[in-house]
């Protein structure tokens, strides 16, 4: 295993993430994804944590058996709303109990129906982050969002937020985008500001329409108009197709920049992002 701050230090990282699954059959799906996508020697891969900790011990669970079972790095996401500061210190026991060496720290938000809400002690993720770094045993991760955080209250707040956490934790991924200049123009931003951290773009394959649009919105990233326009007409295996020719683009012009790697969001399908891998001739295990 391997902490990802030294990952990063080394070279370029490529890697996938992947949410826990709540049924047997959809266990058997992401079985068969992790297993196609072993050949292209992630760099690590990370674990989604639902909102308030309704997957915790999903998350825990799938985290744990792939740092035992294999040899990939897996990264848990852990999220601080809904929290409190002895749940979260729980949690990080027994990552450390099994040898996860990375967490993604992230702010989170409450389950959507309000009957499931909980008392939190935490109010940004940043007290997430230095909650973690305190005990010097993870290589921490936080998130950035290249178009802002769409609760920010201005882009020199954004900005100045994501700043202050990536002074505490050792590299960002960020959420999904579409266009690179969205990238780089937060890398400079950031840079003015001092940091000099590895900053990990995320990167999504429109492969159902409706759907990344509406995780888009959610997230805060402007589905382009191009790229609309270019949907309009398709379906079914010609939405992606354009989807991972488009996701191809992308990645090349990042990398072209200088990216320190890519992150793909899988949503624990396969085909997409060894499409996408295989059109940039990047290297197999």
């Amino acid at each position: 295993m391997a902490r990802i701050a030294d990952l990063l230090h080394a070279g370029r990282t490529f890697s996938f993430e992947f949410f826990p699954p709540k049924t047997d059959a959809a266990t058997v799906v992401l079985e068969q994804t992790i297993a196609e996508l072993a050949p292209l020697a992630p760099s690590f891969v990370s674990i989604t944590y639902g909102a308030g900790g309704t997957t915790r011990s999903l998350t825990h669970d799938l985290v744990a058996r792939i740092r035992k079972e294999s040899a990939i790095t897996p990264m848990a996401h852990l999220t601080c709303v809904g929290h409190r500061r002895n749940e979260i210190d729980e949690i990080l026991d027994q990552y450390e109990g099994v040898g996860v060496e990375n967490i993604l720290a992230l702010g989170g938000d409450q389950p959507a129906d309000p009957m499931d809400h909980k008392p939190s002690d935490y109010r940004h993720a940043i007290e997430l982050v230095e909650q973690i770094a305190e005990r010097g045993s993870f290589s921490i991760g936080v998130a950035a969002h290249p178009e802002c955080h769409p609760k920010s209250e201005s882009r020199v707040n954004d900005r100045h937020h994501l700043a202050a956490k990536l002074s505490k934790a050792d590299f960002a991924i960020t959420q999904f985008f579409f266009e690179a200049h969205h990238y780089f123009t937060m890398v400079d931003e950031l840079k003015a500001l001092g940091v000099d951290k590895p900053i990990v773009p995320g990167i999504m394959p429109v492969t159902n329409n409706a759907q990344v649009k509406r995780m888009a919105e959610l997230s805060g990233a402007v589905f382009p108009k191009w790229l609309e326009e270019k949907l309009a007409a398709a379906d079914g295996d010609e939405v992606q197709r354009i989807g991972v020719a488009a996701a191809t683009e992308l990645c090349a012009e990042l990398l072209a920049g200088g990216a320190p790697g890519l992150h793909f969001y899988t949503m624990n399908r396969s085909t997409a992002t060894r499409e996408v891998y295989a059109n940039l001739g990047l290297p197999l295990s």
